[in-house]
């Protein structure tokens, strides 16, 4: 019997359940037997990774078409798995066994396991869901955004809120005006000890004109299908843009078509099911129309979250980008928002905004709050990693 004690043995028995009973005999020197618990797991395991070369036939036996054996399927994964590995687990099961059809059914969803990518598959699905599913898939789908708020709206606000700050800070400010903290901290250089004082070269100050002046953030978000997980993340960051009163936040989603869901901001659900997660792309359409709501273009970031597919008018996309750049636009574009890693995406397009002084690159969400920051202070956006910039592109 396998103990904690015995490391060999764990490994063994690791690499029968990895290997499943048709292959491990060979492998685990002819140890395929397994206790009641891990054969437990092995069943679990089996049903959605099992040989599937006898046929699509034997693909779809492994949970059935049956909406309460899958829910047992799913409610046995959450026991015997991290919750991780939970979410791997579904993304898979409707990758290879056709799982999503079956998410249409209330008792589905009350078993699986909230996440990003779930979530994403829901919004692809939402138009075709009956009105029994639709307030269980509306619950799942909240929370998951909830959890996204708590992990990343304190630093979101925190980051862009000093970022605003600084952008508003003028260098001879009134004596009113004057922001005593950092004006010593930018002159400890100049401390006499013998006088036991700082002279202030450099005076740090509020501007107010400045500070009264909003900045204006428009995120410009591709829906098509590939895109689902990047839609999620940055509807969320949308809503906490809404909610800093310094900025003016605009959302507008789009396919071929366009859609501005800038009055559905205070609930980042609602903009989700405003979206329609699939069909072509029109990027030249979509940023045709963020350009006609830009009203002060130096006081502007455009954040265009795309894999840049463009079924539009390719040079008019280009064009659209060089117009606003040059008009003193801070445009930002994210070939992905989310966890991940490297997207698919189209790098003639990407290269093209490179040579424009727009470079393309996959974001995390960690990583969005420092992006916006330095986009609202003019300052050269964190590309996290030369290689995510097309070949020949030039750095930021």
């Amino acid at each position: 019997m396998t103990t904690d004690t015995d490391p060999a043995a764990e490994r063994l028995r690791r690499w029968r359940l990895v290997l499943g009973p048709d292959t491990a005999a060979g492998a685990t020197g002819g140890i395929t037997a397994l206790g009641s618990a891990d054969g437990a797991v092995d069943r679990a395991l089996e049903a959605l990774y099992g040989d599937d070369t006898r046929g699509p036939g034997a693909r779809e036996a492994g949970l059935g078409a049956s909406a309460p054996r899958v829910a047992r399927w799913l409610g046995d994964i959450r026991t015997y798995f991290p919750a991780s590995v939970v979410q791997v687990m579904q993304r898979d099961a409707v990758d290879r066994l056709g799982l999503a059809s079956l998410l249409l059914e209330p008792e589905m969803l009350e078993a699986v396991e909230p996440d990003v990518h779930l979530a994403g598959t829901l919004l692809s699905l939402h138009q075709a869901m009956p009105e029994t599913t639709r307030t269980t898939a509306r619950a799942v789908v909240r929370k998951v955004v909830e959890d996204l708020e708590k992990r990343l709206a304190a630093r979101t606000r925190a980051t862009l809120t000093g970022a605003l700050d600084r952008s508003a800070r003028i260098s001879r400010p009134r004596h009113r005006d004057i922001d005593w903290d950092r004006t010593i901290r930018a002159n400890l250089k100049n401390y006499l000890p013998q006088y036991r004082t700082v002279v202030p070269e450099r005076l740090v100050g509020y501007g107010r004109a400045a500070r009264s002046v909003k900045k204006e953030v428009i995120l410009c978000i591709d829906q098509s299908g590939s895109m689902a997980a990047s839609v999620v993340y940055a509807s969320v960051f949308g809503a906490v843009l809404a909610s800093l009163r310094a900025l003016e936040t605009r959302l507008v989603v789009f396919d071929t078509s366009v859609a501005d869901l800038t009055d559905q901001l205070s609930d980042p659900v609602d903009v989700l099911f405003g979206t329609r997660l699939g069909g072509g792309t029109d990027i030249n359409r979509a940023l045709a129309y963020c350009q006609s709501r830009i009203t002060r273009p130096a006081e502007t970031v455009v954040v265009l979250i795309s894999d840049l597919y463009e079924g539009g008018i390719r040079n008019g996309m280009l064009e659209r980008v060089a117009a606003m750049k040059a008009a003193g636009v801070q445009f930002v574009a994210l070939l992905a928002l989310s966890d991940e890693g490297a997207p698919a995406y189209d790098r003639e397009h990407a290269a093209a905004l490179a040579a424009l002084g727009a470079p393309a690159f996959a974001c995390t969400p960690d990583l969005f709050p420092e992006v916006m920051a330095a986009a609202l202070e003019k300052r050269p956006l964190p590309v996290p990693d030369a290689a995510a910039r097309p070949p020949g592109a030039p750095a930021p």
